[in-house]
């Protein structure tokens, strides 16, 4: 531990018993359910990733700036042991120091929360890679100790594919500008500690406290050339509602997202692809682009949301592009297995031949033949199109009951019951507030 940071921890340590004295315990990490720029967060919806980036004073002030961050909270990860204190840390780094213990140290690390439908993963670690060093090896500035390594912690295989895509692209930036490799280990989160009190929200407590983070200056993101790929002509476009998909060349993930999700594209909002790195002509990026392929929702002319890197779920990709489709009511059926009130949804009456879709994906569901009045308050159909829904078991309520879900899109449709007519005694009882009904045209 540097002796910088000693002084620091001796007067938080002073704040911290005065404010336990005059029953002040200071500002704690937004919790998960508060309400964040005049919307509520749904807890389900959270995800939770850990990032080492040396001191985690400072590294929890830099990550809680990045707008779309729900809360953050440091604490001690990436160790044997599963239960340490801050004292525990610091004396098994003693230990390896002097050659007496062999065993895997703990990180200090920020424990950050975050709504991937309203921040792209990339973004937040492209604040990672930028607010510190992460080709130093042992530490970072003068806090020296493998408790101070560069790590990215994770908590899903996806959020593993795009840290090691943006390592890959901050790399080559960081080759350019003479830096040497990056030491950053990614790995799944293991044994995580929250940090004892006084360490939580550090520099809010303590503004002129002890920060030792410092970037290698270098930026994140792809590198402009200029003139190498005209953008798309904006004219040309759908001013209302357009996909832009950004790609490179030599992108395996790219080519992946092409074959799983572009290749067989139903969806209302059109795409077009492109290798350049503007936006279309007359239009414009809320921010320079991070990755490839990176999917940019435009509205009027404007950037609406962007998603970044491809981790082979299209379902991830499908729940993100949903949240700016489908109405709240909609999200909450489709996302958050919600139920409209029985006899409230749409095309429950609807009578005319044609085809329900889902409303996101634009994968064909059912067919009006399989129609029939159930007088249950649901659209119900005794049969889907071929692998068009997906089962799972639902245990919820106190009941056993199989959902229903689509396939290609993964959203929550309903349930299937065994009491429905001939020739399949099956009842799909369908939320008709997540379908959309397109009928047939009219015979000649």
């Amino acid at each position: 531990m540097s002796s910088e940071k000693t002084v620091a921890l001796l007067l938080a340590l002073l704040v911290t018993a005065g404010a336990v004295i005059w029953g002040w315990r200071g500002l704690q990490a937004q919790p998960a359910g508060a309400v964040r720029g005049g919307e509520a967060v749904n807890e389900a919806n959270l995800q939770d990733i850990y990032f080492g980036m040396g001191c985690f004073w400072g590294a929890e002030k830099r990550l809680r700036a990045v707008p779309g961050v729900v809360a953050v909270e440091v604490g001690y990860a990436g160790g044997d042991a599963p239960k340490v204190t801050y004292e525990d840390v610091l004396r098994e780094e003693r230990l390896i120091r002097l050659g007496r213990s062999h065993a895997r140290n703990h990180a200090e690390v920020v424990r950050v929360r975050y709504d991937p439908r309203r921040l792209d993963l990339m973004t937040l670690l492209a604040a990672f890679w930028e607010n510190h060093d992460p080709t130093q090896v042992g530490g970072q500035g003068n806090d020296i100790g493998s408790n101070y390594r560069s790590a990215i912690y994770t908590t899903s295989e996806a959020q593993k594919v795009v840290a090691e895509q943006s390592r890959d692209i901050y790399q080559k930036n960081l080759t350019r500008a003479g830096f040497g490799p990056i030491t950053t280990e990614i790995l799944p989160v293991r044994h995580y500690n929250r940090a004892e009190d006084y360490h939580q929200d550090y520099l809010v407590k303590n503004p002129d406290g002890y920060c030792g983070l410092g970037g290698t200056g270098v930026k994140f993101g792809l590198e402009a050339v200029a003139g190498a790929t005209p953008p798309p002509d904006g004219a040309a476009l759908h001013a209302d509602r357009q996909l832009v998909v950004y790609e490179a060349e030599d992108c395996p993930y790219c080519e992946k997202f092409e074959a799983d999700v572009l290749s067989t594209w139903k969806a209302d909002v059109p795409f077009v692809r492109t290798r350049a790195q503007q936006a279309p002509t007359g239009w414009s990026l809320a921010g320079p682009l991070l990755g490839t392929p990176t999917i940019v929702l435009f509205g009027h002319g404007k950037e609406t949301a962007r998603f970044t890197g491809y981790a082979g779920d299209p379902k991830k990709f499908w729940q993100w592009l949903g949240f700016y489709l489908l109405t709240p009511e909609q999200q909450r059926i489709a996302f958050d297995s919600g139920t409209e009130l029985p006899g409230t949804g749409a095309h429950l009456y609807e009578s005319r031949p044609g085809t329900y879709y889902d409303p996101v994906s634009g994968a064909a569901l059912f067919r009006s033949d399989a129609k029939f009045d159930s007088s249950c308050g649901w659209p119900s159909f005794f049969e889907p199109l071929p692998g068009a829904l997906q089962f799972l078991a639902d245990d919820s309520h106190g009941m056993h009951r199989i959902e229903v879900r689509s396939r290609s899109s993964g959203i929550h449709l309903g349930h299937v019951f065994d009491d429905g007519p001939p020739p399949t005694g099956k009842r799909y009882c369908i939320n008709g507030n997540v379908l959309k009904f397109v009928p047939d045209p009219p015979k000649a």
